[in-house]
C-alpha cells in the first residue's frame, strides 16, 4: 500500500509564509495527480491545488499568486509554499495522490493525516 506522510504545518502571523511537504511511501510504480486539500472548522474539504507527473498546476481562484505547488516524482514528495498567508488560509491540509499505481494496472486514492495551519491577524 501507499502512505503519504505530510510535515510543515504551524502557527504563522498574516502576511507569513510556510512550506509544506508529503512524502508519498510504499509499494509505489508511479502517481499521476498528486494535490493539496484544505478543510476549515464548519466547511468542506477544498481543493487548494494539484499538479500532474508532468507538472501541470490548478490552483483554486482564493490562492492564485500566493500559493506554489511543486513536486520531485524521483522523491515521490509535492510541496505546497504558501506565502502571503491570510486568516482565511487557516484550515487542515491534506495531501491527496489522486491515482498511486502500486503496479502497472491497480491504482488507490490516497490521502495523508492533515498537518493543522493557523494564520493569525
Amino acid at each position: 500500500q501507499v502512505q503519504l506522510v505530510e510535515s510543515g504545518g504551524g502557527l504563522v502571523q498574516a502576511g507569513g509564509s510556510l512550506r509544506l511537504s508529503c512524502a508519498a511511501s510504499g509499494s509505489i510504480f508511479s502517481i499521476n495527480v498528486m494535490g493539496w486539500y484544505r478543510q476549515a472548522p464548519g466547511k468542506q474539504r477544498e481543493l487548494v491545488a494539484t499538479i500532474t507527473s508532468g507538472g501541470s498546476t490548478n490552483y483554486v481562484d482564493s490562492v492564485k499568486g500566493r500559493f506554489t505547488i511543486s513536486r520531485d516524482n524521483a522523491k515521490n514528495t509535492v510541496y505546497l509554499q504558501m506565502n502571503s498567508l491570510k486568516p482565511e488560509d487557516t484550515a487542515v491540509y491534506y495531501c491527496n495522490a489522486d491515482q498511486a499505481y502500486v503496479d502497472r494496472y491497480r491504482y488507490f486514492e490516497v490521502w495523508g493525516q492533515g498537518t493543522l495551519v493557523t494564520v493569525s491577524s
